[in-house]
């Protein structure tokens, strides 16, 4: 791997690690992997699109989280199992005064997620269900915590703050696109990491971000730009 911009040169473990250091505030990153012609997705997978080095990273983003916000659609379509990371990245967070491993939160309008789903069931620590007021978690409530956020449809402002009232100043997202979208809508996007696949797939699968239009573009800094394999790793931030 080769750090392009803004010092160029090769980029070991430890680099990489301090590359993706969050900020010292709390703040909230999302990360995604795109076709060149800007495919979310390659035969309904964002797996597809993604290589060794893009998955390095995308493992030391979840290292350096404390809570992973995704939609409950992305847990089916990407098949989530339990939120767990290897000796080494455990031992990492410890060293650095984390906890062993990061908490998973799902974000579910109607709270109809499978409390048996391998994402619940067998995760290390208890996940959260983002949920509105009106939804029923039922057995969900067996298998994870609750927050209620919002009526009719999710306020993911409210959540944001009731994950960081229990300790989540780091959030990742890892999606999906309609999470993205609304999280961008509702200004909650502190960074996003995008990597670049250099693949063309054509007309048919979806952007990285979806739902409503939104007006008004926010801009964003480039931070660090990487090669590797022919993908681009980018980060930018506020």
């Amino acid at each position: 791997m080769q750090q392009l911009y803004p010092e160029p040169g090769p980029v070991d473990q430890d680099t990489l690690i301090n590359l993706y250091a969050p900020p010292p505030d709390p703040s909230l990153r999302v990360n995604f992997v795109s076709s060149l012609d800007g495919a979310g997705t390659l035969q309904g997978r964002s797996a597809g699109l993604s290589g060794a080095e893009d998955k390095r990273v995308f493992g030391i983003l979840r290292m350096r989280c404390d809570a992973l916000l995704v939609g409950a659609g992305t847990v089916r379509d990407e098949g989530y199992r339990a939120l767990r990371l290897d000796e080494e990245r455990r031992r990492w967070r410890l060293a650095h005064g984390m906890s062993e491993f990061p908490t998973l939160v799902i974000v579910s309008g109607r709270a109809d997620l499978d409390p048996a789903q391998p994402a619940l069931a067998d995760a290390p620590v208890r996940p959260v269900i983002v949920t509105t007021r009106q939804a029923d978690p039922g057995p969900l409530h067996d298998v994870a915590d609750v927050i209620r956020a919002g009526d009719r449809h999710v306020d993911l402002a409210a959540a944001v703050d009731a994950l960081r009232g229990r300790g989540h100043a780091q959030i990742l997202s890892e999606g999906g696109p309609r999470l993205f979208g609304s999280l961008t809508v509702a200004g909650l996007v502190d960074e996003l990491c995008l990597t670049l696949s250099p693949l063309l797939t054509g007309p048919g699968a979806g952007r990285i971000t979806a739902g409503p239009d939104h007006d008004v573009p926010e801009h964003l800094t480039l931070r660090h730009a990487l090669l590797a394999d022919g993908q681009l790793l980018l980060r930018y931030s506020r």
